[in-house]
């Protein structure tokens, strides 16, 4: 009976260790074979007959390979319920060699780093290139609501260091990001290099620039007495069929037009865009766009009541 006993042991253990179950398991079934086999541990060691079979010395190695591999020390012998192996596991995995940290703490992490550098592009580059390391992908949303936060605390020269370096990647050619770029490169007093970004990469396409830029880039040249360029830029948009839909960059047109000694130029604009300085026209305009506005509300309230 011992003998089958053994063999039964080493013949289950083998399988255990193979599959790479918990230990725990392995020894409560040796338990209940020997509870069932009427073995007990009290008994002399003597009166046990000695089995031909293998010795378990290779087994005992096994064992303890298995167990460095678990690394738990603190492993004890079953006892005969699942409770202490439950506990076990869950001590493994509460207890992590490392924490994660959230997107948002990353994020504030960044932040607080790019306050407190130096105006420096060696430091500011390098603390993005370790920020950026640690994560599986390019994180650009995180560095886009970054930038929002220098924006609003209007730290513009090192919004221009961020967004070049995020343009160096390869990553974040959209309007909005050049947009920004070129706003903050004319608040950082650098109306000439906004200029060169905005000849180089958005002048090529303008039907497709919003008038919101358009406006933005016509409002650096009004600033910076750079006329001629803003004449330029608002007669390519007319080129374009493109209407300013705001009185504010008729008057900036105007203003150019007399100060460069145009004056039927002015006339002409002035004539052409009289309806935007009407106020019957734009009350008319005011009321259209809201009852647009409710016309889409009620629409959708309709669409929502019908699925209800």
């Amino acid at each position: 009976m011992y003998r089958v006993v053994g063999a039964l042991r080493r013949s289950h253990a083998s399988h255990v260790i193979y599959r790479g179950d918990n230990l725990a398991s392995f020894w409560s079934l040796t338990e209940r074979i020997k509870l069932g086999a009427g073995y007990y541990s009290n008994y002399a060691a003597s009166n046990i007959v000695q089995s031909k079979l293998p010795t378990d010395s290779s087994l005992d190695k096994d064992v303890g390979h298995k167990q460095h591999e678990f690394r738990n020390k603190d492993l004890k012998r079953y006892d005969g319920t699942h409770n202490q192996e439950k506990r076990t596991s869950h001590e493994l995995l509460t207890k992590p060699v490392g924490r994660n940290i959230s997107v948002a703490e990353k994020r504030k992490f960044l932040i607080n780093a790019l306050f407190d550098l130096k105006d420096s592009k060696e430091s500011v580059y390098g603390t993005l290139d370790a920020w950026v390391a640690s994560e599986p992908t390019f994180p650009l949303a995180s560095l886009r609501k970054a930038l929002g936060i220098l924006e609003k605390h209007e730290q513009w020269h090192r919004i221009v260091q961020v967004i070049k370096w995020i343009l160096s990647k390869g990553q974040g050619n959209t309007m909005g990001t050049y947009e920004l770029l070129v706003k903050a490169l004319e608040k950082d007093n650098r109306a000439e290099e906004a200029h060169k970004i905005w000849e180089s990469k958005i002048s090529h396409n303008l039907c497709s620039v919003s008038w919101p830029f358009c406006d933005l880039m016509l409002s650096i040249y009004y600033r910076n007495n750079m006329l001629d360029r803003l004449v330029k830029l608002f007669r390519c948009l007319e080129s374009y069929g493109r209407r300013p839909p705001r009185k504010s960059i008729i008057r900036k047109v105007a203003d150019a037009y007399e100060m460069l000694g145009l004056s039927e130029e002015k006339d002409k604009l002035l004539t052409d865009y009289s309806y935007l300085f009407d106020k019957s026209n734009e009350n008319r305009r005011k009321y259209n766009k809201s009852k647009e506005q409710r016309r889409v509300v009620t629409g959708k309230l309709i669409t929502e009541v019908q699925k209800v």
